[in-house]
Protein backbone atom coordinates (compact mmCIF):
# COMPACT_ATOMS: atom_id res chain seq x y z
CA UNK A 1 0.00 0.00 0.00
CA UNK A 2 1.23 3.32 -0.33
CA UNK A 3 -0.10 7.22 -0.09
CA UNK A 4 -3.25 7.65 -2.68
CA UNK A 5 -0.95 9.16 -6.01
CA UNK A 6 -1.43 13.10 -7.10
CA UNK A 7 -4.72 13.58 -8.79
CA UNK A 8 -6.33 10.30 -7.66
CA UNK A 9 -9.77 10.70 -5.64
CA UNK A 10 -10.94 7.60 -3.51
CA UNK A 11 -14.04 7.49 -2.13
CA UNK A 12 -13.36 7.55 2.04
CA UNK A 13 -14.38 4.08 3.99
CA UNK A 14 -17.71 4.51 5.24
CA UNK A 15 -17.53 1.73 8.63
CA UNK A 16 -20.67 -0.01 9.42
CA UNK A 17 -21.65 -1.87 12.83
CA UNK A 18 -19.66 -4.70 13.35
CA UNK A 19 -21.37 -7.42 12.24
CA UNK A 20 -22.38 -10.14 15.30
CA UNK A 21 -20.69 -13.67 15.86
CA UNK A 22 -20.32 -16.33 18.21
CA UNK A 23 -17.64 -18.61 18.98
CA UNK A 24 -18.11 -21.54 21.62
CA UNK A 25 -15.07 -22.15 24.27
CA UNK A 26 -15.73 -25.78 25.10
CA UNK A 27 -13.44 -27.25 28.30
CA UNK A 28 -13.27 -30.69 29.87
CA UNK A 29 -11.40 -32.42 32.51
CA UNK A 30 -8.72 -34.28 31.80
CA UNK A 31 -6.70 -36.40 32.97
CA UNK A 32 -3.73 -33.75 34.05
CA UNK A 33 -6.26 -30.85 34.19
CA UNK A 34 -8.61 -28.65 32.23
CA UNK A 35 -8.20 -29.08 28.43
CA UNK A 36 -9.68 -26.78 25.80
CA UNK A 37 -11.06 -27.88 22.31
CA UNK A 38 -9.90 -26.21 19.76
CA UNK A 39 -10.42 -26.61 15.56
CA UNK A 40 -7.71 -26.70 12.86
CA UNK A 41 -9.74 -24.33 9.89
CA UNK A 42 -9.14 -25.47 6.93
CA UNK A 43 -6.67 -24.32 4.44
CA UNK A 44 -9.42 -23.07 1.61
CA UNK A 45 -10.99 -21.05 4.45
CA UNK A 46 -11.14 -17.55 3.85
CA UNK A 47 -10.75 -16.30 7.40
CA UNK A 48 -7.26 -17.90 9.36
CA UNK A 49 -6.77 -21.29 7.03
CA UNK A 50 -4.92 -23.46 8.71
CA UNK A 51 -4.88 -21.89 12.29
CA UNK A 52 -6.46 -23.53 15.68
CA UNK A 53 -9.71 -21.89 16.44
CA UNK A 54 -13.08 -22.27 18.46
CA UNK A 55 -16.17 -23.69 16.79
CA UNK A 56 -18.43 -20.74 15.76
CA UNK A 57 -20.01 -18.40 13.46
CA UNK A 58 -22.26 -15.38 12.23
CA UNK A 59 -25.49 -14.59 14.06
CA UNK A 60 -28.23 -15.11 11.30
CA UNK A 61 -31.81 -15.03 10.11
CA UNK A 62 -32.31 -18.28 11.52
CA UNK A 63 -30.99 -17.56 15.34
CA UNK A 64 -33.32 -14.78 15.05
CA UNK A 65 -35.86 -17.24 14.50
CA UNK A 66 -35.37 -19.17 16.96
CA UNK A 67 -34.82 -16.47 19.63
CA UNK A 68 -39.07 -15.86 18.98
CA UNK A 69 -40.22 -19.32 19.11
CA UNK A 70 -37.73 -21.97 21.12
CA UNK A 71 -38.34 -21.85 25.16
CA UNK A 72 -35.70 -20.63 27.15
CA UNK A 73 -33.86 -18.25 24.23
CA UNK A 74 -34.61 -14.88 26.05
CA UNK A 75 -32.62 -12.17 27.19
CA UNK A 76 -29.94 -9.86 25.54
CA UNK A 77 -27.29 -12.69 24.51
CA UNK A 78 -30.29 -14.60 23.52
CA UNK A 79 -29.46 -14.04 19.69
CA UNK A 80 -25.74 -15.12 19.86
CA UNK A 81 -27.02 -18.45 22.11
CA UNK A 82 -29.25 -19.50 19.14
CA UNK A 83 -26.16 -19.19 17.01
CA UNK A 84 -23.84 -20.96 19.17
CA UNK A 85 -26.21 -23.87 19.44
CA UNK A 86 -26.80 -24.39 15.82
CA UNK A 87 -23.14 -24.02 14.93
CA UNK A 88 -22.58 -26.55 17.32
CA UNK A 89 -24.94 -28.74 16.04
CA UNK A 90 -22.83 -28.44 12.72
CA UNK A 91 -19.58 -28.40 12.92
CA UNK A 92 -19.59 -30.70 16.51
CA UNK A 93 -22.47 -32.57 15.86
CA UNK A 94 -22.88 -32.05 19.69
CA UNK A 95 -25.78 -30.06 21.75
CA UNK A 96 -26.60 -28.97 25.40
CA UNK A 97 -28.95 -31.33 27.03
CA UNK A 98 -30.06 -31.44 30.68
CA UNK A 99 -28.31 -34.46 30.91
CA UNK A 100 -24.95 -32.64 29.35
CA UNK A 101 -23.57 -32.65 26.20
CA UNK A 102 -25.09 -35.06 23.54
CA UNK A 103 -24.26 -36.10 19.99
CA UNK A 104 -27.03 -35.54 17.77
CA UNK A 105 -28.57 -38.21 15.13
CA UNK A 106 -26.17 -38.32 12.12
CA UNK A 107 -29.58 -37.72 9.90
CA UNK A 108 -30.18 -35.00 11.85
CA UNK A 109 -26.94 -33.33 11.83
CA UNK A 110 -26.53 -34.19 7.94
CA UNK A 111 -29.81 -31.81 7.44
CA UNK A 112 -28.70 -29.06 9.17
CA UNK A 113 -25.37 -28.97 7.30
CA UNK A 114 -27.40 -29.14 4.00
CA UNK A 115 -29.50 -26.49 5.18
CA UNK A 116 -28.91 -24.34 8.36
CA UNK A 117 -32.96 -23.19 7.70
CA UNK A 118 -33.47 -27.09 9.09
CA UNK A 119 -32.15 -26.14 12.72
CA UNK A 120 -35.32 -24.28 14.14
CA UNK A 121 -37.54 -27.28 12.99
CA UNK A 122 -35.66 -29.77 14.14
CA UNK A 123 -35.18 -28.14 17.34
CA UNK A 124 -38.76 -27.23 18.00
CA UNK A 125 -39.07 -31.34 16.93
CA UNK A 126 -37.05 -32.45 19.53
CA UNK A 127 -34.50 -33.75 17.42
CA UNK A 128 -31.64 -31.36 18.95
CA UNK A 129 -31.68 -30.40 22.39
CA UNK A 130 -30.85 -26.68 23.35
CA UNK A 131 -30.38 -26.51 26.89
CA UNK A 132 -28.60 -23.31 27.83
CA UNK A 133 -28.25 -23.56 31.36
CA UNK A 134 -24.95 -24.19 31.29
CA UNK A 135 -23.72 -21.62 28.94
CA UNK A 136 -22.08 -18.96 29.90
CA UNK A 137 -20.70 -15.30 28.01
CA UNK A 138 -17.23 -14.77 29.06
CA UNK A 139 -16.99 -11.14 26.56
CA UNK A 140 -17.57 -9.99 24.15
CA UNK A 141 -14.96 -8.62 21.70
CA UNK A 142 -15.01 -6.29 18.56
CA UNK A 143 -12.08 -7.22 15.82
CA UNK A 144 -9.50 -4.41 15.04
CA UNK A 145 -10.16 -2.27 12.30
CA UNK A 146 -7.78 -4.24 9.57
CA UNK A 147 -10.50 -4.09 6.87
CA UNK A 148 -13.43 -2.80 5.95
CA UNK A 149 -15.95 -5.08 7.64
CA UNK A 150 -15.69 -5.63 11.70
CA UNK A 151 -17.02 -8.67 14.09
CA UNK A 152 -18.55 -8.33 17.46
CA UNK A 153 -17.77 -12.19 18.43
CA UNK A 154 -19.25 -13.30 21.47
CA UNK A 155 -17.24 -15.71 23.53
CA UNK A 156 -19.27 -18.67 25.29
CA UNK A 157 -18.39 -21.32 27.70
CA UNK A 158 -19.43 -24.75 27.94
CA UNK A 159 -17.97 -26.84 30.35
CA UNK A 160 -18.24 -30.80 29.06
CA UNK A 161 -16.96 -32.50 32.83
CA UNK A 162 -14.98 -35.72 32.83
CA UNK A 163 -12.98 -36.59 29.40
CA UNK A 164 -14.66 -40.18 29.12
CA UNK A 165 -17.94 -38.81 29.38
CA UNK A 166 -17.82 -37.00 26.40
CA UNK A 167 -19.14 -37.98 23.54
CA UNK A 168 -16.66 -38.98 19.92
CA UNK A 169 -16.86 -35.37 18.15
CA UNK A 170 -16.79 -36.57 14.09
CA UNK A 171 -15.52 -34.16 11.62
CA UNK A 172 -16.50 -36.15 8.88
CA UNK A 173 -19.53 -34.63 7.67
CA UNK A 174 -18.94 -30.64 7.97
CA UNK A 175 -15.76 -28.85 5.62
CA UNK A 176 -14.30 -26.35 8.55
CA UNK A 177 -12.40 -27.86 10.16
CA UNK A 178 -9.70 -30.72 9.58
CA UNK A 179 -9.12 -32.05 12.89
CA UNK A 180 -9.79 -31.46 16.70
CA UNK A 181 -7.47 -31.06 19.69
CA UNK A 182 -8.08 -31.36 23.37
CA UNK A 183 -5.12 -29.77 25.22
CA UNK A 184 -4.61 -27.65 28.28
CA UNK A 185 -4.24 -23.79 27.84
CA UNK A 186 -0.64 -23.76 29.07
CA UNK A 187 0.07 -26.22 26.31
CA UNK A 188 -1.44 -24.61 23.74
CA UNK A 189 0.42 -21.77 24.33
CA UNK A 190 3.63 -23.18 24.66
CA UNK A 191 3.43 -25.00 21.07
CA UNK A 192 2.27 -21.16 20.02
CA UNK A 193 4.97 -19.60 21.54
CA UNK A 194 7.77 -22.14 19.69
CA UNK A 195 6.08 -21.31 16.25
CA UNK A 196 4.69 -24.84 16.42
CA UNK A 197 1.28 -23.91 15.76
CA UNK A 198 -0.80 -20.92 14.11
CA UNK A 199 -3.96 -19.91 16.94
CA UNK A 200 -6.31 -16.99 16.22
CA UNK A 201 -5.05 -14.27 17.92
CA UNK A 202 -7.96 -13.44 20.09
CA UNK A 203 -7.97 -17.30 20.96
CA UNK A 204 -4.25 -16.69 22.05
CA UNK A 205 -5.29 -13.79 24.70
CA UNK A 206 -8.59 -15.59 25.72
CA UNK A 207 -6.28 -18.72 26.48
CA UNK A 208 -3.59 -16.60 28.33
CA UNK A 209 -6.88 -15.51 30.34
CA UNK A 210 -8.60 -18.48 31.07
CA UNK A 211 -4.89 -20.25 32.22
CA UNK A 212 -3.88 -17.39 34.52
CA UNK A 213 -7.84 -17.59 36.25
CA UNK A 214 -7.34 -21.24 36.67
CA UNK A 215 -4.26 -20.97 38.48
CA UNK A 216 -6.20 -18.76 41.25
CA UNK A 217 -9.39 -21.17 41.36
CA UNK A 218 -6.95 -24.53 41.99
CA UNK A 219 -8.25 -25.80 38.08
CA UNK A 220 -12.06 -25.17 38.72
CA UNK A 221 -13.07 -24.49 35.32
CA UNK A 222 -16.61 -23.22 36.08
CA UNK A 223 -15.29 -20.80 38.87
CA UNK A 224 -12.66 -19.44 36.15
CA UNK A 225 -15.39 -18.72 33.51
CA UNK A 226 -17.93 -16.99 36.29
CA UNK A 227 -14.33 -14.84 37.31
CA UNK A 228 -13.58 -13.78 33.67
CA UNK A 229 -17.74 -13.31 32.96
CA UNK A 230 -17.69 -10.74 35.75
CA UNK A 231 -15.25 -8.64 34.81
CA UNK A 232 -15.86 -5.28 32.73
CA UNK A 233 -14.43 -5.90 29.57
CA UNK A 234 -10.90 -4.09 29.15
CA UNK A 235 -7.96 -3.30 26.06
CA UNK A 236 -6.55 -6.51 25.08
CA UNK A 237 -2.99 -6.97 23.57
CA UNK A 238 -3.84 -8.13 19.54
CA UNK A 239 -0.82 -10.93 19.40
CA UNK A 240 -0.32 -12.00 15.58
CA UNK A 241 2.68 -14.48 16.98
CA UNK A 242 4.27 -14.74 20.28
CA UNK A 243 6.56 -11.43 20.25
CA UNK A 244 4.44 -9.43 17.55
CA UNK A 245 2.19 -7.59 18.55
CA UNK A 246 -0.29 -5.32 16.00
CA UNK A 247 -1.80 -1.52 17.33
CA UNK A 248 -3.68 -0.49 14.36
CA UNK A 249 -3.04 3.01 13.80
CA UNK A 250 -5.87 5.66 11.94
CA UNK A 251 -3.88 7.05 8.80
CA UNK A 252 -4.93 8.19 5.35
CA UNK A 253 -3.37 5.17 3.19
CA UNK A 254 -4.74 3.52 0.21
CA UNK A 255 -8.67 2.29 0.84
CA UNK A 256 -10.06 -0.09 1.77
CA UNK A 257 -7.45 0.37 4.24
CA UNK A 258 -7.57 3.55 6.81
CA UNK A 259 -5.35 1.62 9.97
CA UNK A 260 -1.89 1.18 9.19
CA UNK A 261 -0.25 -1.82 12.14
CA UNK A 262 2.73 -0.41 14.11
CA UNK A 263 4.14 -3.39 15.82
CA UNK A 264 5.68 -4.01 19.11
CA UNK A 265 8.57 -6.40 18.03
CA UNK A 266 10.82 -8.37 20.78
CA UNK A 267 10.77 -10.17 23.57
CA UNK A 268 7.75 -10.08 25.25
CA UNK A 269 9.56 -9.86 28.69
CA UNK A 270 12.68 -8.15 27.17
CA UNK A 271 13.83 -5.76 24.64
CA UNK A 272 11.76 -4.80 21.93
CA UNK A 273 10.82 -2.06 19.09
CA UNK A 274 8.08 -0.49 17.58
CA UNK A 275 7.42 -0.54 14.22
CA UNK A 276 6.22 2.19 12.01
CA UNK A 277 4.26 4.08 14.72
CA UNK A 278 2.57 6.18 12.35
CA UNK A 279 0.19 7.98 14.33
CA UNK A 280 -0.52 11.66 14.13
CA UNK A 281 -3.83 11.72 15.97
CA UNK A 282 -3.52 11.87 19.80
CA UNK A 283 -6.17 8.83 19.93
CA UNK A 284 -3.45 6.65 18.01
CA UNK A 285 -0.50 8.31 20.16
CA UNK A 286 -2.44 6.93 22.79
CA UNK A 287 -3.15 3.84 21.76
CA UNK A 288 0.76 3.28 21.13
CA UNK A 289 1.73 4.49 24.39
CA UNK A 290 -1.00 2.31 25.89
CA UNK A 291 0.36 -0.83 24.27
CA UNK A 292 3.98 0.22 25.04
CA UNK A 293 2.92 0.60 28.74
CA UNK A 294 1.24 -2.46 29.07
CA UNK A 295 4.06 -4.52 27.50
CA UNK A 296 6.29 -6.26 30.03
CA UNK A 297 9.85 -5.43 28.30
CA UNK A 298 11.79 -2.37 27.71
CA UNK A 299 11.19 -0.47 24.20
CA UNK A 300 14.97 0.37 22.68
CA UNK A 301 13.75 2.06 20.01
CA UNK A 302 11.49 3.48 17.20
CA UNK A 303 12.34 1.75 13.55
CA UNK A 304 10.29 2.53 10.39
CA UNK A 305 9.97 0.35 7.30
CA UNK A 306 9.66 3.17 4.66
CA UNK A 307 9.65 7.13 4.59
CA UNK A 308 5.69 7.05 3.25
CA UNK A 309 2.93 9.32 5.03
CA UNK A 310 1.05 6.82 6.18
CA UNK A 311 4.20 4.83 7.84
CA UNK A 312 5.97 7.82 9.83
CA UNK A 313 4.04 9.08 12.05
CA UNK A 314 3.92 12.61 13.90
CA UNK A 315 7.59 12.70 14.95
CA UNK A 316 7.74 15.48 17.98
CA UNK A 317 5.09 13.71 19.22
CA UNK A 318 6.78 10.32 18.88
CA UNK A 319 9.93 11.54 20.42
CA UNK A 320 8.16 13.54 23.03
CA UNK A 321 6.44 10.04 24.24
CA UNK A 322 9.27 7.53 23.36
CA UNK A 323 12.36 8.88 24.34
CA UNK A 324 14.05 6.05 22.26
CA UNK A 325 16.53 6.14 19.42
CA UNK A 326 14.99 5.69 15.44
CA UNK A 327 16.25 3.39 13.30
CA UNK A 328 15.99 3.01 9.59
CA UNK A 329 17.79 2.51 6.13
CA UNK A 330 19.89 4.34 4.88
CA UNK A 331 16.93 5.99 2.04
CA UNK A 332 14.61 6.35 5.13
CA UNK A 333 17.61 8.39 6.74
CA UNK A 334 16.89 11.06 4.22
CA UNK A 335 13.43 11.98 5.58
CA UNK A 336 13.53 11.30 9.47
CA UNK A 337 16.78 11.13 11.10
CA UNK A 338 18.01 7.71 12.64
CA UNK A 339 20.13 7.06 14.75
CA UNK A 340 21.12 3.97 13.50
CA UNK A 341 20.90 2.79 9.98
CA UNK A 342 20.05 -0.75 9.47
CA UNK A 343 21.92 -2.55 6.51
CA UNK A 344 21.04 -5.61 5.14
CA UNK A 345 21.61 -9.22 6.78
CA UNK A 346 22.01 -7.36 9.77
CA UNK A 347 20.88 -9.15 12.93
CA UNK A 348 19.01 -7.57 15.59
CA UNK A 349 18.81 -9.27 18.82
CA UNK A 350 15.62 -8.40 21.16
CA UNK A 351 16.03 -9.88 24.32
CA UNK A 352 15.66 -13.78 23.48
CA UNK A 353 14.47 -13.20 19.58
CA UNK A 354 16.80 -12.55 16.90
CA UNK A 355 15.87 -10.16 13.60
CA UNK A 356 17.54 -10.84 10.45
CA UNK A 357 17.15 -7.27 8.85
CA UNK A 358 16.36 -7.73 5.02
CA UNK A 359 16.28 -4.29 2.39
CA UNK A 360 13.84 -4.64 -0.23
CA UNK A 361 13.51 -1.80 -2.42
CA UNK A 362 10.94 -1.65 -5.41
CA UNK A 363 7.70 -0.17 -3.39
CA UNK A 364 9.94 1.96 -2.25
CA UNK A 365 13.97 2.52 -1.86
CA UNK A 366 15.34 1.33 1.31
CA UNK A 367 12.53 -0.66 2.23
CA UNK A 368 12.86 -2.73 5.30
CA UNK A 369 11.60 -6.23 6.33
CA UNK A 370 12.30 -8.20 9.33
CA UNK A 371 12.35 -11.74 9.57
CA UNK A 372 12.52 -14.27 12.61
CA UNK A 373 11.27 -17.55 13.43
CA UNK A 374 7.67 -15.89 14.02
CA UNK A 375 7.76 -14.45 10.52
CA UNK A 376 8.12 -11.59 8.49
CA UNK A 377 7.62 -7.94 9.17
CA UNK A 378 6.72 -7.40 6.09
CA UNK A 379 5.70 -3.77 5.39
CA UNK A 380 4.40 -2.57 2.20
CA UNK A 381 5.71 -5.75 0.03
CA UNK A 382 2.13 -7.80 0.67
CA UNK A 383 -1.06 -6.45 2.06
CA UNK A 384 -3.72 -8.74 4.18
CA UNK A 385 -6.49 -6.25 2.74
CA UNK A 386 -6.72 -3.99 -0.51
CA UNK A 387 -3.53 -3.80 -3.01
CA UNK A 388 0.12 -2.56 -2.98
CA UNK A 389 1.16 0.38 -5.34
CA UNK A 390 4.46 0.80 -6.75
CA UNK A 391 5.40 4.47 -7.70
CA UNK A 392 6.34 5.41 -11.00
CA UNK A 393 9.20 7.65 -9.68
CA UNK A 394 10.40 5.91 -6.89
CA UNK A 395 9.23 2.36 -6.55
CA UNK A 396 10.87 0.08 -9.49
CA UNK A 397 8.42 -2.70 -10.72
CA UNK A 398 10.87 -4.98 -11.65
CA UNK A 399 12.90 -5.16 -8.27
CA UNK A 400 10.06 -4.90 -6.50
CA UNK A 401 9.40 -8.47 -7.80
CA UNK A 402 12.82 -9.75 -7.73
CA UNK A 403 12.63 -9.20 -3.79
CA UNK A 404 9.11 -10.41 -3.75
CA UNK A 405 11.11 -13.81 -4.94
CA UNK A 406 13.37 -13.57 -2.55
CA UNK A 407 11.22 -12.92 0.24
CA UNK A 408 9.30 -16.49 -1.22
CA UNK A 409 12.58 -18.57 -0.86
CA UNK A 410 13.09 -17.40 3.07
CA UNK A 411 9.65 -19.11 3.59
CA UNK A 412 8.21 -17.34 6.22
CA UNK A 413 6.04 -18.65 8.90
CA UNK A 414 3.48 -15.89 9.09
CA UNK A 415 3.48 -12.95 7.28
CA UNK A 416 2.76 -9.26 9.44
CA UNK A 417 1.36 -6.39 6.98
CA UNK A 418 1.26 -3.01 6.85
CA UNK A 419 -2.27 -3.40 5.94
CA UNK A 420 -4.77 -5.74 7.05
CA UNK A 421 -4.78 -9.02 9.23
CA UNK A 422 -1.70 -11.33 9.68
CA UNK A 423 -1.23 -13.55 6.47
CA UNK A 424 -1.04 -17.05 7.43
CA UNK A 425 -0.16 -19.07 3.83
CA UNK A 426 2.70 -17.03 2.47
CA UNK A 427 4.42 -18.68 0.19
CA UNK A 428 0.47 -19.12 -1.47
CA UNK A 429 0.55 -15.16 -1.34
CA UNK A 430 3.60 -14.62 -3.13
CA UNK A 431 3.23 -16.90 -5.44
CA UNK A 432 -0.44 -14.69 -6.17
CA UNK A 433 1.63 -11.41 -6.68
CA UNK A 434 4.35 -12.50 -8.51
CA UNK A 435 2.25 -14.51 -11.18
CA UNK A 436 -0.50 -11.55 -11.08
CA UNK A 437 2.76 -8.75 -11.49
CA UNK A 438 4.37 -10.59 -14.17
CA UNK A 439 1.23 -11.22 -16.13
CA UNK A 440 -0.13 -7.44 -15.79
CA UNK A 441 3.78 -6.62 -16.71
CA UNK A 442 3.58 -8.63 -20.08
CA UNK A 443 -0.23 -7.46 -20.71
CA UNK A 444 0.91 -3.54 -20.61
CA UNK A 445 4.03 -4.48 -23.05
CA UNK A 446 1.40 -6.04 -25.27
CA UNK A 447 -0.82 -3.09 -25.18
CA UNK A 448 2.08 -0.94 -26.44
CA UNK A 449 1.92 -0.75 -30.44
CA UNK A 450 -1.54 -1.12 -30.10
CA UNK A 451 -2.00 2.00 -27.93
CA UNK A 452 0.33 5.09 -27.00
CA UNK A 453 -1.42 7.10 -24.67
CA UNK A 454 -0.92 5.89 -20.81
CA UNK A 455 -4.74 5.77 -20.69
CA UNK A 456 -5.41 3.82 -23.74
CA UNK A 457 -2.26 1.25 -22.51
CA UNK A 458 -4.24 1.60 -19.36
CA UNK A 459 -7.26 0.56 -20.71
CA UNK A 460 -6.57 -2.70 -22.41
CA UNK A 461 -3.59 -3.88 -20.03
CA UNK A 462 -6.56 -3.97 -17.20
CA UNK A 463 -9.40 -5.16 -19.54
CA UNK A 464 -9.27 -8.33 -17.04
CA UNK A 465 -10.31 -5.75 -13.95
CA UNK A 466 -12.87 -4.23 -14.88
CA UNK A 467 -13.42 -2.61 -11.43
CA UNK A 468 -10.03 -1.03 -11.28
CA UNK A 469 -9.92 2.47 -10.60
CA UNK A 470 -8.71 4.20 -13.62
CA UNK A 471 -6.89 6.52 -11.66
CA UNK A 472 -4.37 3.45 -9.76
CA UNK A 473 -4.73 1.54 -13.26
CA UNK A 474 -2.76 4.60 -15.32
CA UNK A 475 -0.30 5.22 -12.43
CA UNK A 476 0.60 1.85 -12.28
CA UNK A 477 0.56 1.44 -15.99
CA UNK A 478 3.01 4.01 -16.18
CA UNK A 479 5.22 2.14 -13.23
CA UNK A 480 5.66 -1.30 -16.11
CA UNK A 481 6.76 1.45 -18.86
CA UNK A 482 9.04 2.86 -16.79
CA UNK A 483 10.69 -0.72 -16.16
CA UNK A 484 9.97 -1.93 -19.70
CA UNK A 485 11.60 1.18 -20.71
CA UNK A 486 15.06 0.66 -18.25
CA UNK A 487 14.79 -2.83 -20.10
CA UNK A 488 14.51 -1.06 -23.54
CA UNK A 489 11.64 -2.57 -24.49
CA UNK A 490 9.73 0.62 -25.20
CA UNK A 491 10.28 3.91 -25.32
CA UNK A 492 8.65 6.92 -25.38
CA UNK A 493 8.35 10.10 -27.90
CA UNK A 494 6.16 13.06 -27.96
CA UNK A 495 3.27 10.68 -29.49
CA UNK A 496 3.22 8.48 -26.73
CA UNK A 497 4.83 5.03 -26.13
CA UNK A 498 5.90 2.63 -28.89
CA UNK A 499 8.13 -0.42 -28.71
CA UNK A 500 11.28 -0.12 -29.14
CA UNK A 501 12.77 -0.77 -32.69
Amino acid sequence: MSEVPDGVTLASLERRPPRPTATMTMTRDGPDGVEVLLGLRSPTMRAFPSYWAFPGGGVSSVDAAAVEQLQGLEGPQSKTIACILREMSEELGLAPSSEGLVAIAPEVRAEIIADKTRYLQLALEGHVPHDRSKLKVLCHRITPPFGPVQFDNAFLHIHAGEANGMPEIDLEPQTEFTEIMWAKPSTILERWSRHEIKVAPPVVTLLMEINRVLQRTKGRMEEAASDIASRLPGRRSILFAHGVEVVPVKTATLPPADHTNAYLVGDPHGDFILVDPAAHLREGMEDLATAVERHQGNLVALLFTHSHGDHIGDMGLLREAFDVPVWGSQHTNKSVKCDRILNDGEQLTLGSTTWEVLITPGHHPGHVCLLSEAGLIAGDMVAGIGTILIPPYSGDMAVYIEQLERLKQRQPHLLFPSHGPVIAQPTKVFNRYISHRKARHQRVLEAVGKAESIAEIAALAYADTPDAHPGLAEDQTLSHLLTHERDGAVQKSKHGWTLSE
